[in-house]
């Protein structure tokens, strides 16, 4: 059996790690209210990103983060993911 899933929860420090690295950029570029697309990330890399961090065990979509336009709100958005699944656990 081939599990991709990791059991570490996804953290802010992740997130904008690997949103500075679609970018090209370093972490500290990229701020928390900063608007995302005015950056440069598109939905192709939004996709990717989606990707990458669902494999972390949250239940997180496309259309969680396209809601919102900032570090921040991505933030709040995996915080009550990660609440749901924990109080399912």
């Amino acid at each position: 059996m081939n599990d991709t899933t990791t059991t570490a929860p996804l953290t802010l420090e992740r997130m904008r790690a690997d949103v500075a690295g679609m970018l090209g950029e370093a972490p500290d570029a990229v701020g928390d209210d900063d608007h995302l697309m005015d950056l440069g990330l598109d939905s192709m890399r939004v996709l990717g990103l989606v990707l990458a961090w669902g494999n972390t065990g949250i239940a997180l979509e496309f259309g969680h983060l396209a809601e919102h336009t900032t570090l921040a709100g991505w933030w709040g958005v995996v915080q009550q993911l990660q609440a749901r699944g924990a109080s399912t656990a």
